[in-house]
């Protein structure tokens, strides 16, 4: 059931929550499926509805360093970056704090845990529980991610009591996810704060985690965030039956054959293509599931919020895992 924002709908989802249900919520990134961390039944019911491989662990969110605090272990660049970023789209990956009560299937049995500090409502929800959410993206697992709650609604719909809408996110891309040991700053995801912005905070280089890496966070698998239809990255032509996907002015050879087209941003900026993707993904797998066909995506620049865009067009056009992974 979709809901809006108003104070009487923040207390129900709050206390949905609180009684170890699951919620939708908006983020400034994509919309996410919150459950207790701290509630093995209720994450439990997180990877029940997403179809969620349990060995993909979760992140953590969390009110502001504070609360990070009494779970993970945060070193002095980590510190330095979330007095910087958060509340923000940036996660850390650090060491769980002896003693926890972080449920195990949150981390998939590692001894880190992503956390991460929202804008908006789901912040203030947080604080109002007093503990932290975890939350993956509102989807089918594997699935285009949720920017908007009929989005929501329509994957996971008949699943879950309640879904908070919070309109459109803002961002329109997960968040970044990074790791810093030995003072080395690792980029495990690329997301909504850009590594330029990282750098320029921390005085130093961000090292890129390699596709397809050992899994250390959410968002690592090497097939993910994927429409129904094959994707074909980079075209400069395109070929009978395949829609679409465009960025900026230039057009791909014979791209009024399309059977379908949207521009990610007709003016080229990578902050509306972050923006649109994950939708205007959606729209043209609708299109294209139709007829067997398939998604042709113009080139777009790595600068920036590009980044964040090219690594899941990347894993969208990943070899799947078999069926009933």
């Amino acid at each position: 059931m979709i809901v809006p924002v108003n104070e009487k709908n923040i207390a129900r989802a709050a206390a949905l929550l609180a009684a170890g249900q699951i919620v939708a919520l908006p983020t400034e990134t994509v919309y996410g499926l919150a459950a207790d961390a701290m509630n093995g039944q209720a994450v439990a019911a997180i990877f029940a509805a997403k179809g969620r491989p349990q060995f993909n662990p979760l992140i953590a969110h969390v009110s502001g360093a504070d609360m990070a605090d009494k779970y993970v272990e945060i070193d002095a660049l980590s510190r330095k970056l979330m007095r910087h970023f958060w509340p923000g789209p940036v996660s850390f990956v650090l060491p769980l704090r002896a003693g926890s009560l972080i449920h195990p299937l949150v981390t998939a049995g590692l001894p880190t845990m992503a956390v991460r500090c929202p804008q908006g409502i789901f912040a203030d929800i947080i604080a109002r529980l007093g503990r932290p959410l975890a939350a993956p993206s509102a989807n089918i697992s594997g699935r285009i991610s949720p920017t908007t709650a009929p989005a929501v609604e329509r994957a996971l719909g008949s699943k879950i009591p309640l879904i908070l809408d919070g309109g459109a996110c803002a961002i329109g891309v997960e968040s970044t996810i990074l790791a810093i040991k030995g003072g080395e700053i690792s980029l495990l995801r690329a997301g909504g704060l850009t590594r330029e912005a990282i750098e320029e905070a921390a005085g130093q280089a961000v090292i890129k985690q390699n596709l397809g890496a050992a899994i250390a966070a959410p968002g690592m698998l090497p097939s993910h965030y994927a429409p129904e239809a094959v994707l074909r990255l980079k075209a400069r032509i395109i070929r009978p039956g395949e829609a679409l996907l465009a960025f900026g002015a230039n057009r791909a050879k014979n791209y009024e054959k399309a059977v379908a087209m949207l521009n990610l941003s007709e003016k080229g900026d990578v902050r509306e293509a972050a923006l649109h993707l994950f939708a205007y993904l959606a729209r043209l797998d609708k299109i294209v599931s139709k007829t067997g066909g398939l998604i042709a995506v113009e080139p777009i620049p790595q600068s920036g919020l590009g980044e964040a865009v090219n690594d899941r067009l990347a894993r969208a056009a990943a070899k799947r895992p078999p069926s009933g992974f």
